[in-house]
């Protein structure tokens, strides 16, 4: 009796698996010659810092900063997802509202971010809002251009059938633009989401006594290998962990779509 061959979806899955593990021990791999080539000074080795990691969890202080970071990083990515959604949905119903503004949020999106922290601190002065401001700044551009592009790029049937149907612009949105744009929304959200991450840690090493940019500043200001190197791990956990959840999210409402 002939076996039968596995299904294709599990074979592919089984696929992707093992390339997963193989870039995740090389990768591992080269953290590791990095480091006994440093000697530790520019890098800890792997083993070292899960272990200074795992200690670091036990202390009731660090839970403090990265619940600082969270809770600003959250009001940052819902001020961009929405606000970024919004402007997004406008600026492709309005052609001449978005051929203004799309080459100007592009050409904002080019400016190096940390050359306007100084006019972010005059304006929002210390603490969580100017880190919030830095994080929008970072991450409202991406979900607003993608959207904006994706709303062009719908069939013109769909916007005539609204039309015909006289719904009001919010239902329109709601209705036809949200749920035909969505791939390309959660794509812009992946970005936003990475960006507003990355301008809130940049707020938190310039200017902040909490957070994980801040103790990434602090271990390298006190020469803390183990402790930077930790921070930065756990940082790339978590956006890898959130990215992967979107990107499987993403795949699923383009295989639906299709």
């Amino acid at each position: 009796m002939a076996l039968e061959s596995p299904p294709p979806q599990r074979a592919r899955r089984g696929t992707k698996a093992l390339d997963s593990l193989i870039l995740l021990l090389l990768m591992l791999g080269l953290w590791q010659a990095v480091g006994s080539w440093t000697q530790g000074v520019a890098v800890s080795p792997p083993l070292q810092t899960f272990l200074y990691l795992a200690d670091l969890m036990t202390q009731s202080g660090f839970w403090g900063h990265v619940a600082a970071t969270m809770a600003a990083f959250l009001m940052a990515f819902a001020i961009s997802a929405v606000l970024g959604l919004g402007l997004g949905l406008v600026f492709g119903l309005r052609r001449f509202a978005g051929d203004v503004a799309e080459p100007v949020l592009a050409g904002f999106y080019t400016i190096p971010k940390v050359t306007l922290y100084p006019v972010v601190l005059l304006i929002f002065g210390l603490g969580t809002s100017a880190k919030v401001a830095f994080g929008v700044m970072h991450g409202l551009v991406p979900i607003t251009l993608l959207t904006l592009g994706a709303v062009r790029n719908l069939p013109a049937t769909l916007l005539r059938t609204a039309r015909v149907l006289r719904l009001p612009p919010g239902k329109t949105m709601a209705w036809i633009l949200v749920p035909a744009c969505l791939p390309d929304i959660i794509s812009g959200l992946r970005l936003s989401f990475s960006l507003s991450l990355l301008g809130v840690l940049i707020g938190e090493m310039f200017s902040s006594q909490r957070g994980l940019g801040f103790l990434l500043v602090s271990g390298m200001a006190q020469h803390n290998i183990p402790l930077s190197t930790a921070v930065v791990l756990l940082i790339v956990i978590i956006a890898i962990g959130a990215n992967m959840a979107m990107l499987r999210l993403s795949r699923r409402f383009t295989h639906r779509k299709a």
